[in-house]
């Protein structure tokens, strides 16, 4: 199974350059069974490593760009009336795939952001009056731009914690801006990218990660954590119990990803900020991520650590 890890790493590494830390953070995602947004400044490779990961598995993959006009029928589907025979036929939208790139999804309003709540949560798209489960794996992979770039529209909290993980990826290190110059352009080096990975198994690998142990003193630990961040006096609303599921499913995956079957204290300090900041609210009107993010960090400091 590490075998299989390695290869997709390198795959997508193979193309996107100085960004390791990002790739198996998306992974870890993917083997989680959750949904990743990619929060970070135009141009540093958001929407490439959501590519190279889907061209990287042997599946589906759409891409969905939102703008201010799209509808919720443009990513759900729509039905069509048939005239000839008198019946209603439904046309499925770009969300029936196993790999979703919604991109620049604060570029569109609310209520087509909310058209992705129950694909989200649920895996599935109720039209009509009928509910159409989505095949798994089932993976959103969101992109957008800082909230104070022009035109966007702040995803509300109940969206935001759909994502099991929240991540930037920053701009790359010398060496790795100066391959990429080299190796200009990506779009040349994407569209020959193959898949490394077959779809039974990645699903495969999200068996493995349910397997995965964790001891009952870090399950101890995460609830003190969140128990922390629920009485932290910067916070109006702390960790939820969502919140803490999430943290946990994520550790396993991370630790899978390291070739281990158990948890380790690191892996939550690993993944405690990337899991958790966008869940928790400060009182501050306004505040950003970083803001939650050291809020976390003050947390986790006020904790024991595990022994």
């Amino acid at each position: 199974m590490h075998d299989l890890l390695q290869r997709i790493q390198s795959n997508i590494s193979s193309v996107l350059y100085g960004h390791d830390e990002g790739i198996r953070r998306v992974l870890c995602c993917l083997l989680a069974r959750g949904h990743v947004l990619i929060e970070d400044v135009p141009g540093v490779g958001k929407t490439l490593l959501a590519t190279a990961l889907a061209r990287s598995i042997d599946c589906s993959f759409s891409r969905i760009q939102l703008t201010p006009d799209l509808l919720p029928g443009d990513i759900l589907g729509v039905s069509h009336y048939n005239k000839a025979t008198g019946e209603f036929s439904f046309k499925k939208g770009p969300v029936f795939a196993n790999i979703v790139l919604a991109d620049e999804i604060n570029r569109t309003p609310p209520r087509t952001q909310a058209a992705l709540l129950e694909a989200m949560s649920e895996a599935t798209v109720s039209i009509d009056g009928t509910t159409s489960p989505l095949d798994p794996p089932f993976m959103v992979v969101a992109t957008q731009n800082p909230f104070e770039f022009e035109g966007t529209y702040p995803l509300p909290e109940n969206q935001l914690d759909r994502f099991l993980m929240c991540i930037d990826l920053g701009y790359p290190d010398a060496d790795a801006e100066a391959r990429i110059l080299e190796r200009r352009p990506s779009s040349r080096l994407l569209s020959s990218l193959a898949p490394v990975l077959k779809r039974d198994e990645v699903l495969a690998l999200q068996r493995r990660v349910d397997e995965v142990r964790i001891d009952r003193s870090l399950i101890d630990y995460i609830v003190m954590l969140a128990n922390a961040t629920r009485h932290h006096a910067r916070l109006s609303h702390g960790l939820s119990p969502r919140g803490t599921l999430a943290l946990s499913q994520a550790c396993r995956s991370w630790a899978l990803i390291a070739g281990r079957d158990y948890v380790i204290p690191d892996d939550i300090a690993d993944l405690w900020i990337s899991v958790c900041a966008h869940r928790v609210v400060l009182k501050q009107a306004g505040a950003t991520r970083d803001e939650a993010a050291s809020v976390l960090r003050e947390a986790m400091e006020s904790v024991p650590n595990p022994a």
